[in-house]
């Protein structure tokens, strides 16, 4: 394979990992729609979707395998694709944890307590935000941006933690709301979940551009790679 086809390879990589990216937002954003207005036919709409982002990871991965088998890149070509297959990976838990938002909202969760229904979107607002800032990051190569949406899951995590304390105090209030309570926990660390996954795209950004994989460096903080 010559330069040319090779770089080209690489750019449809690129491209279909935006593609699968902008699925995975629109599956986030779904569910949490469904949830919030009930809607069942939009939920089901995003589980039915999820083979489709499935699909999508395995080709972008085997594309990626395919590239570093055949033409034994080095350096920062490296580094793309291996970046790339962490990347995906991300972006398709985010799609299983927004499948499963979308199945407790075919459940018809109440939207009591209200005070955490609120909450919840407000984290759905900002882990949208932190999926969509990584991947703007990803195709900017700007590893500044990457890490000040990195700093945005301190504020999920801080509205989790919230969260999980209220419903503990509900339940103290109201032991008959036991199943939307837990529902309403569930939904809450699922989207913690694409918060840490947002965070880890992140982190494979800056590793792509600096070629640093963790640490810190000249007194800048790295993304904490989450499991």
């Amino acid at each position: 394979m010559v330069r040319s086809d090779f770089q080209r390879s690489l750019m449809e990589i690129k491209q279909d990992i935006l593609r699968m990216g902008s699925l995975v937002e629109e599956a986030i954003y779904n569910a949490v729609q469904a949830l919030v207005n009930q809607d069942i036919m939009l939920a089901s709409t995003v589980i039915a979707g999820d083979d489709a982002i499935d699909d999508l990871r395995n080709q972008i991965e085997n594309e990626c395998i395919t590239l570093i088998a055949t033409q034994q890149p080095m350096a920062k070509d490296l580094r793309v694709m291996v970046s790339g297959i962490k990347i995906v990976t991300s972006l398709e838990r985010m799609a299983d944890h927004a499948v499963d938002i979308a199945k407790i909202a075919m459940c018809g969760v109440a939207k009591k307590p209200v005070e955490t229904v609120d909450k919840i979107k407000q984290m759905a607002v900002l882990a949208q935000n932190m999926v969509k800032d990584s991947l703007d990051a990803y195709v900017q190569g700007d590893v500044a941006k990457a890490r000040q949406m990195c700093q945005q899951d301190n504020q999920v995590d801080e509205l989790y933690y919230s969260i999980f304390k209220e419903l503990n105090e509900y339940l103290t209030r109201d032991v008959r709301s036991v199943t939307d309570a837990t529902s309403l926990l569930f939904v809450s660390r699922f989207l913690e979940r694409i918060a840490d996954h947002a965070n880890n795209i992140g982190r494979n950004v800056i590793y792509l551009v600096t070629g640093k994989k963790k640490g810190k460096s000249n007194k800048q903080v790295y993304c904490e790679l989450k499991e």
